[in-house]
């Protein structure tokens, strides 16, 4: 599948079989996200992969908005240190690249942000994550489940999105 046709084919996954990720593939996201460009080459990222089901479980009890995630074979919280400056814009560009990986090697994902301080701090002691840590989000991975429909996705009309030259010239 070219690269244009894993963007545009990508779809959120929140129900995974139980077929275990082989560790290869783990680190062949983790090397999609560590590839990812940053701002400065600072690479701010860091990548805590969990396999552990009662500890993805837990995280599956934590992250309310995201229950989900506790059916995923595996977890990876990212993370950026505190201080980098766009931490956050670099930890999406490693994200939208595993993921990006992960659809072209038939795995699912969804992002799960993790919003409320408490929540934060119980997924931040349970993963060992040092307070000066920032948690990002928690991406479950996992094979997609028979059956998973390929529903359409509504997008905006590129004439109201995509401007020439100058913002409000349509594309």
């Amino acid at each position: 599948m070219s690269v244009y046709q894993t963007v545009i084919s990508r779809r959120t996954v929140r129900d995974y079989t139980d077929e275990p990720v082989p560790e290869e593939l783990v680190r062949r996201l983790l090397q999609a996200g560590r590839m990812a460009p940053s701002s400065s080459d600072s690479q701010p990222w860091h990548f805590v992969v969990v396999r552990e089901p009662d500890t993805i479980a837990r995280l599956g009890e934590i992250a309310t908005q995201g229950s989900f995630l506790a059916g995923a074979p595996v977890v990876i919280a990212v993370c950026v240190v505190g201080d980098a400056p766009r931490g956050h814009l670099d930890a999406g560009r490693a994200i939208q690249q595993m993921e990006i990986v992960a659809w072209s090697e038939g795995l699912g994902a969804c992002f799960v942000g993790v919003r409320q301080a408490e929540q934060q701090v119980a997924v931040k002691e349970l993963l060992g994550i040092p307070e000066d840590v920032e948690l990002v989000s928690l991406l479950p991975f996992g094979y997609r489940q028979e059956g998973f429909k390929r529903r359409g996705v509504r997008r905006k009309e590129m004439s109201t999105i995509a401007h020439r030259e100058r913002f409000g010239t349509p594309w």
